[in-house]
């Protein structure tokens, strides 16, 4: 047993404290059940403490509990845990297995106490295409230091200490068997209790560690690794131009889809916001969108999403991988497709069949530190393409790396920085909530400069050129700012808060050949419209004839001069009219 010397732990250095621990610990003897006790005392009392802390709000927020219930939950997720480990915790696998499994523990504890990150399938999906260095961007003196505290000690204390394994399987049969009568017990008497808790927190069983992630782990792999190829599914193999839609042969179009990163709608003064954190392209006439919906939480389910003929209802990623895209089809009707790369090269597929730059993030160039790269440098690979147009049709993808964290002070210069005090640290829980707010307010704002200097050249090209010019600006996903405790983003889209999936989208055409009202536009700036609407809204927006078509999808339709003349709303194209509402456009 541990020496009861108080001299070990009372008035000592903290290095002479440390070695005379772990000599004590050499010294420690336990049995093989006793180890397995402790380990899983400390797995479900302490680094489950987001799952009890959940269980105790929700059933505290009644008007009415069952004391008991609550007091059962610890034991219940005890016995459990005791369950499930104990039966592969055998002889040499013991050690091993409990510190893998304290070592796990940890790492999603500091993530789900300190961001509110929940690991299920699409969180895992996130962390398997995360990028070393967005990886990197978690690490931390203050994660290190939890890690330590939570994870390495006790696997340390674990690794040293003495195992008795005499008659270990009787041993472990008769623990698993008390575990099991406590299971049914608890189900017995508190069965109405939890039926009830978890029906109406579906959620809260998201937070159980590290059994929520096994599950994730295990229907991540089957699918991904496990399940039958699926043919790849072409949707349309005729797609056309439509060859009226410039209405002159010597006209060109060039439409730019830029995908933002991590913006959410709220901090968007162009949505009302209360900062000026759009003062480009407040000036440059273009429409905001205040109404707009995500398809997820994260990149790797929301661009490829935004991408796929498939709704949020019924994506899948194996689906959306082995079947067309909208740059499959648009590039298949004879649109130049070029996709230009700031966030590390991750366009998650959508891109591999068509051309595309990856930005380098080497310091060669000014607006790159050697691991990521300032928006502006999207801007010298754009001005190339639009200084050699090969195609009457071009489409220009721009995907940023926007507002994404936790490093926000990264993702703007010096120069861009509007708003102060700001975060100018990667744990971003330890900054103030107005440094947190602002530093993210920058890159809004940056973000604003780069969407204007892409107008600006569009413009330029529409002026001095007979090209038909636009742009489009759409976010992947939104961010939480520590609204609840929350950070970041990711959580499954069922619970996830608004500001997840709340997001931003802007548009603007140039004046010269504009093809859509802008009276009609604004009356749209409020509908309800997601993610959803993107595939069938660049097929209109580049005049794609396709049978993938579904016009009740396309966001632009309504202002189109020629659906506005077919209509009767107006004579002619030149026309001003005044729209208030959307069923005036469409009745």
């Amino acid at each position: 047993m541990l020496s009861q010397n108080p001299s070990i732990f009372l008035g000592e250095k903290p290095q002479n404290f440390i070695i005379k621990a772990i000599s004590a610990t050499k010294k420690m003897a336990l049995t093989a059940n006793q180890l397995l006790l402790a380990v899983c005392c400390y797995v479900t009392l302490v680094l489950n403490f987001p799952f009890l802390n959940k269980v105790y709000i929700a059933t505290t927020s009644l008007s009415e509990y069952n004391i008991g219930f609550l007091l059962s939950v610890p034991l219940l997720l005890l016995s459990l845990t005791l369950i499930l480990i104990g039966c592969l915790a055998i002889r040499t696998l013991l050690k091993p297995l409990l510190v893998f499994i304290v070592i796990i523990s940890s790492l999603l504890f500091y993530a789900t106490l300190t961001y509110g990150i929940v690991f299920d399938y699409t969180m895992v999906l996130n962390t398997v295409e995360t990028d070393s260095s967005e990886a990197l961007s978690y690490i931390n003196l203050s994660s290190i230091l939890f890690f330590l505290l939570f994870g390495v000690i006790p696997s340390v204390f674990i690794m040293l200490t003495e195992v008795d394994y005499q008659y270990e399987v009787i041993k472990r049969v008769k623990l698993i068997v008390i575990a099991l009568l406590c299971v049914l017990v608890i189900g017995k008497f508190f069965y109405q209790d939890y039926a009830s808790v978890g029906r109406n927190n579906r959620n809260i069983i998201s937070y159980i560690t590290p059994f929520k992630l096994v599950d994730s782990l295990y229907k991540f792999s089957k699918k991904n690794y496990f399940s039958s190829q699926l043919p790849f599914r072409i949707l349309d193999n005729e797609p056309s131009l439509n060859s009226n839609s410039l209405g002159n042969d010597d006209f060109k179009k060039v439409t730019v889809l830029v995908v933002g990163e991590t913006a959410r709608a709220n901090n968007f003064s162009l949505n009302g916001y209360a900062k000026s954190t759009n003062p480009f392209t407040k000036e440059l006439n273009v429409t905001s969108f205040r109404n707009m919906k995500s398809c997820g939480t994260a990149t790797a389910v929301s661009l490829p999403c935004m991408f796929s003929q498939l709704t949020r209802d019924d994506y899948e990623k194996t689906l959306a991988n082995h079947q067309q895209n909208i740059l499959d089809i648009v590039k298949l009707s004879g649109v130049d497709v070029l996709w230009i790369d700031n966030n590390n090269g991750s366009c998650k597929g959508v891109c591999n069949n068509v051309n595309s730059i990856d930005i380098a993030t080497d310091k060669t160039d000014i607006n790159c530190d050697g691991e990521y790269c300032f928006d502006e440098a999207l801007l010298a690979p754009f001005i190339e393409k639009l200084d050699h147009l090969t195609h009457k049709n071009t489409l220009i993808v721009l995907h940023m790396i926007g507002s994404h964290g936790p490093t926000y002070y990264r993702r703007y210069p010096k120069s861009k920085r509007a708003f102060l005090p700001d975060c100018q640290r990667s744990d971003i829980q330890n900054c103030t909530e107005q440094e947190l707010v602002n530093s993210y307010d920058n890159t809004i704002a940056y973000t604003d400069y780069v969407l204007s200097e892409v107008i600006n050249q569009l413009t330029s090209i529409s002026l001095n050129e007979n090209i038909q010019t636009s742009m489009l600006y759409v976010s992947d996903h939104g961010e939480s700012l520590g609204e609840k405790g929350v950070y970041l983003h990711g959580l499954p889209y069922a619970f996830a808060p608004e500001e997840q999936t709340h997001i931003p989208m802007i548009f603007w055409e140039g004046e010269t050949h504009a093809n859509l009202n802008k009276n009609c536009l604004n009356s749209l700036s409020n509908n309800p419209f997601s993610h959803d609407n993107i595939f069938d809204t660049l097929l209109g927006l580049l005049s794609v004839n396709s049978k993938t078509y579904n016009k009740g999808n396309d966001i632009f339709l309504p202002c189109k001069s020629k659906f506005l003349i077919a209509q009767n709303k107006v004579k002619n194209t030149k026309e001003i009219i005044d729209i208030n509402t959307q069923q005036d456009i469409t009745e």
